[in-house]
C-alpha cells in the first residue's frame, strides 16, 4: 500500500445505500460512499447524497468539506447551518438534528471513532 493516496472516487469502490427508513423525514436520499481509508478507528473518503432529509446523531468526530451541492444541517436546538461548495465544518460526538440535501451534495470527510 503506498503512503500517498489521492482522494478521488477512483481511490475506492463505491458503496450505495439509503438511510434507515425510520430516520427519513422526506424524499428518497441515496448515499454513495467512496471510503478510501479505514484503519485504527479512522475513516476517510468521499460521500455523496441525492436530495432528501433525515435525522442524524453523531457518536463519532467528523470533519467535512463540501465539494458540490447544497445542504442544510439543523441542530436539535433548531440552529440551521446552510452549506455549499467550499464550506468546511466539524460535527462532534453528541451532535444530533437533521441533514437536508437540497441539491445533490458531495463532501470529503475524515471520521475518528
Amino acid at each position: 500500500m503506498p503512503n500517498f493516496l489521492r482522494l478521488t472516487p477512483a481511490a475506492a469502490e463505491p458503496e450505495v445505500e439509503r438511510p434507515d427508513p425510520e430516520k427519513v423525514i422526506s424524499g428518497d436520499p441515496v448515499h454513495t460512499t467512496w471510503n478510501a481509508e479505514e484503519r485504527d478507528g479512522l475513516y476517510c473518503g468521499i460521500w455523496q447524497s441525492t436530495p432528501g432529509k433525515w435525522r442524524i446523531s453523531y457518536d463519532e468526530w467528523e470533519y467535512c468539506r463540501i465539494l458540490a451541492g447544497r445542504s442544510v444541517i439543523t441542530g436539535a436546538d433548531g440552529t440551521e447551518y446552510p452549506l455549499g461548495p467550499g464550506d468546511s465544518f466539524i460535527l462532534r460526538p453528541g451532535f444530533s438534528g437533521t441533514w437536508e440535501v437540497l441539491e445533490t451534495t458531495r463532501k470529503d470527510y475524515v471520521i475518528r471513532l
